[in-house]
């Protein structure tokens, strides 16, 4: 019975993610976009940049353009994923048609930050859901598993061209004013996928490791890994060392190396972003599929 509940608590907590970042992402599109000339990078991106030129609705686009994309995930990711996203693409389409949103501003700066706000927050309450609402991402999985390029170069080189050809068909400064809304809607995806307790590793070599292993363990309760050493500088080369390791929030850093400071303030300190984690002493935060 409590798995089932379980269950059904996170089927409702996905589509009500999805369904949010549906209308989310349509509001950066019909009250930003699209009434001021600019797009998105991306799928969505083509489809704006066909539409402004062709009497063709975005909408249509939208949903046309990615169905290649539905059936790559079916087969790259799995049905599951490929039902969701069918499903948030489709719902994103029926959002532009159906939707009355107002337009907010024409002030281009306005336009391609706020725009690009809403579109990457959109896009990431529906990856938190379990899909997408742009194929490019699919995409760029398939290349990645196929030619070895890592995803960020694939939509990287995506992008440039799709900007190069909004540069040529619409204007130089719409395809600046465009590159600023990607560069805000990636960050903001970023933001909301890992979310504000994004993952750092930090590496930590000094001559008082026991010190700030018990302050890591009884003051801040952290899980901490040791690693064996070897100095390699000057008169100390050869000299063995302890290396502590220790993973911490974003917001719980600054915290951490004021304490591990306060012990060596010669301490190296050497810090890593991580995207995931599972199992070990963490502060938990939900898993998503």
């Amino acid at each position: 019975m409590k798995r089932v509940y379980n269950l059904a608590l996170m089927l409702f907590k996905e589509s009500f993610l999805m369904i949010l970042g549906i209308f989310v992402a349509g509001f950066g599109l019909k009250s930003f976009l699209i009434p001021n000339g600019f797009i998105d990078g991306g799928i969505t991106g083509v489809s704006l940049l066909v539409s402004f030129i062709a009497p063709i609705s975005v909408s249509i686009l939208i949903f046309a353009l990615n169905i290649p994309f539905m059936i790559l995930a079916r087969k790259q990711v799995g049905n599951i994923f490929a039902i969701k996203t069918l499903i948030a693409i489709s719902g994103l389409s029926l959002c532009l048609i159906f939707v009355n949103y107002p337009i907010i501003t024409s002030d281009k700066l306005l336009v391609a930050v706020f725009g690009g706000f809403l579109i990457g927050a959109g896009t990431g309450l529906a990856v938190r859901g379990g899909s997408v609402i742009d194929g490019t991402e699919v995409l760029s999985i398939y290349l990645n598993r196929k030619f070895g390029l890592s995803i960020g170069e694939i939509i990287f080189i995506i992008n440039i061209v799709i900007f190069s050809f909004a540069a040529v068909l619409l204007s130089i400064e719409a395809a600046l004013y465009s590159i600023l809304t990607y560069l805000i809607a990636s960050k903001t995806i970023d933001f909301f996928v890992q979310g504000i307790e994004e993952y750092i590793g930090i590496t930590i070599i000094s001559s008082k490791s026991k010190e700030i292993r018990k302050k890591l363990i009884e003051e801040f309760s952290k899980g901490v890994t040791i690693y064996k050493g070897k100095s390699g500088y000057s008169d100390e080369s050869g000299k063995e060392i302890e290396i502590l390791y220790t993973f911490v929030t974003r917001l719980e850093v600054t915290k951490i190396k004021q304490g591990i400071i306060s012990v060596d303030p010669d301490a190296v300190i050497i810090e890593q972003g991580i995207n995931e984690i599972r199992g070990g002493i963490i502060k938990k935060r939900p898993l998503h599929k």
